[in-house]
């Protein structure tokens, strides 16, 4: 998915759920949103999550969202 060029790269994948790549994360910075965004996750059935408001400034740092296989 080509996140090399960014410093820091997230993933979150689970069986039977949707799998999400983030680039240009600032762990430290961004560790708030990082919690809500994986709680997102968690709440969401398949992992698919509709309404990505809540993940704060991750959603604008997804490179890839891959629906469960």
């Amino acid at each position: 998915m080509n996140g090399c060029a960014d410093p820091v790269a997230l993933a979150i994948q689970s069986a039977g759920r949707a799998t999400y790549f983030f680039t240009g994360i600032a762990p430290e910075e961004d560790a708030s949103d990082i919690v809500a965004t994986l709680r997102c996750y968690l709440a969401a059935p398949d992992g698919w999550i509709d309404d990505a408001r809540p993940c704060g400034r991750l959603r604008h740092c997804l490179k890839g969202r891959v629906p469960a296989l």
